[in-house]
């Protein structure tokens, strides 16, 4: 796919969803950096059917800290991984508390420093909380750039290096979403929708339909 063609990708999912936005519920970015902890290896849709009960009772680090260990685990027991993601949920909002007053930081390296937080969960919060350009390459995102050419890479890193340099700036602030909705919904990982795809033609895959 050359250059011209990768800013027509965009140019289509920016076409068909102008304002996309993240598919996890949260009303301030301390919850949705505990929504996007809770999200590795989970479903969108179970994490928010247990931040449905877990942000009401804990809606900031202070009151999440308060919840404890085994508080956090009640509301969450229903997601994988509940009892590490509740420990480091806790260890988190201890050193939230304990270095930026309980608010989440708008820094990648203070990000990448809280327990359970990878870059992958750092480049969400920069992005969709901060309105940052990043882009964070999950399983949906990997497939989707390595399938359709768009930006290959044998690593999350390697991908998100090469959708750095192929994404035009003007689609930055959203080509994390479009992409990750486009893998959701249509570029699929057994059945590709490759008929509803708005970006069929462009796509370099030998085995779309």
């Amino acid at each position: 796919m050359n250059r011209a063609q990768k800013a027509e990708f965009f140019r289509r999912l920016a076409e068909r969803d102008p304002a996309p936005r993240t598919e996890l519920h949260y009303a301030t970015p301390f919850q949705l950096l505990i929504a996007v902890m809770l999200s590795a290896q989970a479903t969108d849709v179970s994490v928010n059917k247990a931040t449905a009960s877990l942000f009401p009772a804990a809606p900031d680090a202070r009151a999440m800290l308060a919840l404890g260990v085994a508080g956090v685990k009640q509301h969450i027991r229903t997601i994988g991984l509940f009892n590490t993601k509740a420990e480091n949920v806790i260890k988190t909002c201890r050193l939230l508390l304990e270095h930026y007053a309980g608010e989440v930081p708008r820094d990648r390296d203070a990000l990448e420093a809280l327990p359970g937080v990878g870059r992958k969960t750092a480049n969400v919060v920069l992005n969709v909380a901060f309105g940052e350009p990043t882009i964070a390459v999950d399983t949906h995102i990997f497939r989707v750039c390595n399938r359709s050419t768009l930006a290959r890479g044998k690593t999350p890193l390697a991908v998100e290096q090469a959708l750095l340099r192929a994404t035009p700036p003007e689609y930055r602030l959203h080509a994390h979403h479009w992409l990750i909705l486009h893998g959701r919904y249509v570029c699929t990982a057994r059945k590709p929708h490759c008929a509803q795809c708005v970006v069929h033609d462009l796509c370099g895959w030998r085995g779309k339909a």
